[in-house]
């Protein structure tokens, strides 16, 4: 009989949001007759913009043209694509990173597990809390973890408590970590990183040679002009940063999947004889060797968002989104409940009504509101006691789960929050 990774056994549990579905699901057995309204899994609900649809169409066309014919293209995306994305993402914002620095994927969640192949086991993690499940369930079954201790966390890893109290902004930790794993604006929390913070945390990997593995798939989402949308318009961030983004929620390419990773050259790690290695080099060859690329339609069509009137259509998605994201922010808040986030991202980080824990509001919210969220203790310890709720929903459901949970005030009594 073969041997299974043992490491896969230390997990706590089902991953966050499968787990999700499984109560949904028997719910909606239980009770065919409800309407659910889904405010939990970030997915977009707005369709493709046109000038994507259209340039998807073209790419397909020319797949059925001999001469115009792809096949097999290059792992790390077609130049077109990548010179796009440099332009138009970090020159236009002073931010220096080449095309071939980029790495196009089929997803920034698979990015963010699959990068930590490139290091070393013994490598120390360090990870806010709550945070994305993926940063730390691709570590503990990697092994790079000790065993669950029973209370949300594993051993070895450096835990950094994002609350109330330090705005839900890690801050620098005492010890030592080699990676570190940031993501601005903040899932869950809705939470996003001044440029003074980032100076910190680029200060901080400098000083203590370590590297950020800097997710910024929501970066689209920002408002605020004194915010960065990249932590390459930090000075010294090419030296000790990564950066994963994305086109699913940007541009609505959750089914689509397209998705890239930066890495400068600039960017390197050690050998167990101490000297320098390119991560950039290392990650080439785990891309290409364990990647075929994403398709050449897929390309194309996200290529289009760059176009001006891709620009325009992308835009309009994203406000409308955040038409959604203030809507919440302050329905809930009017409904008596302390809310953060929703103003530079699409999430909405609510505290729950005391004395009740996260899963309890989750079955609560979703048996007398028939409305789905998702539990902050799913992301880490110190989300209990809070909520997540996301913007990605339709409007005429947005508005009609805000009236369905204004109902319950006397449920939820604004007292106990």
């Amino acid at each position: 009989m073969a041997r299974i990774n043992d490491h896969y056994l230390k997990l706590a549990a089902g991953y966050l949001f499968p787990e999700i579905a499984r109560r949904v699901k028997e719910f909606a057995q239980a009770h065919p007759q409800a309407r659910l309204i889904r405010l939990g899994i970030g997915d977009v609900t707005l369709p493709l913009p046109n000038a994507v649809i259209e340039a998807f169409h073209r790419g397909v066309e020319e797949l059925a043209g001999q001469k115009s014919f792809k096949g097999y293209g290059p792992e790390q995306g077609y130049g077109f694509l990548r010179e796009a994305i440099a332009q138009n993402d970090y020159r236009a914002r002073g931010a220096s990173v080449e095309a071939d620095e980029i790495f196009i994927s089929d997803g920034s969640k698979c990015d963010t597990g699959n990068i930590q192949e490139v290091f070393s086991l013994d490598c120390r993690i360090a990870v806010a809390d709550p945070v994305y499940p993926v940063y730390v369930d691709t570590n503990v079954m990697a092994g790079r973890t000790g065993p669950y201790d029973g209370k949300g966390r594993y051993g070895g890893i450096l835990y950094m408590p994002c609350t109330e109290e330090n705005g839900f902004v890690p801050e620098l930790p005492e010890e030592r970590a080699d990676l570190i794993y940031l993501c601005f604006p903040n899932n869950p929390t809705g939470a996003v990183a001044s440029r003074q913070v980032l100076k910190g945390w680029v200060e901080y990997a400098r000083k203590n040679d370590s590297i950020i593995l800097y997710d910024a798939a929501y970066e689209a989402f920002i408002s605020d002009p004194s915010i960065p949308h990249s932590i390459f318009e930090i000075d010294g961030a090419r030296e000790v940063a990564m950066e994963f983004r994305s086109f699913s929620k940007t541009a609505g390419f959750t089914g689509t999947r397209c998705a890239f990773t930066v890495i400068p050259k600039e960017l390197a790690g050690r050998d167990a004889g101490g000297g320098r290695v390119p991560i950039h080099r290392l990650w080439m060859r785990r891309h290409t060797t364990k990647f075929n690329g994403v398709s050449y339609p897929v390309q194309v069509a996200a290529a289009a968002v760059y176009s001006p009137e891709g620009k325009a259509q992308v835009r309009r998605l994203i406000d409308a989104y955040m038409e959604n994201a203030r809507l919440i922010r302050e329905g809930m808040a009017e409904c008596g409940f302390k809310v953060f986030g929703g103003a530079n991202a699409p999430y909405i980080w609510l505290k729950t009504p005391k004395g009740m824990g996260s899963w309890e509001f989750f079955d609560q919210l979703l048996a007398k509101a028939n409305v789905v969220g998702t539990p902050g203790s799913g992301f880490g310890p110190a989300g209990e006691g809070y909520f997540r709720l996301s913007a990605f929903g339709q409007r005429a459901d947005v508005e009609e789960a805000l009236a369905r949970i204004n109902r319950l005030k006397g449920f939820f009594v604004p007292e106990r929050i």
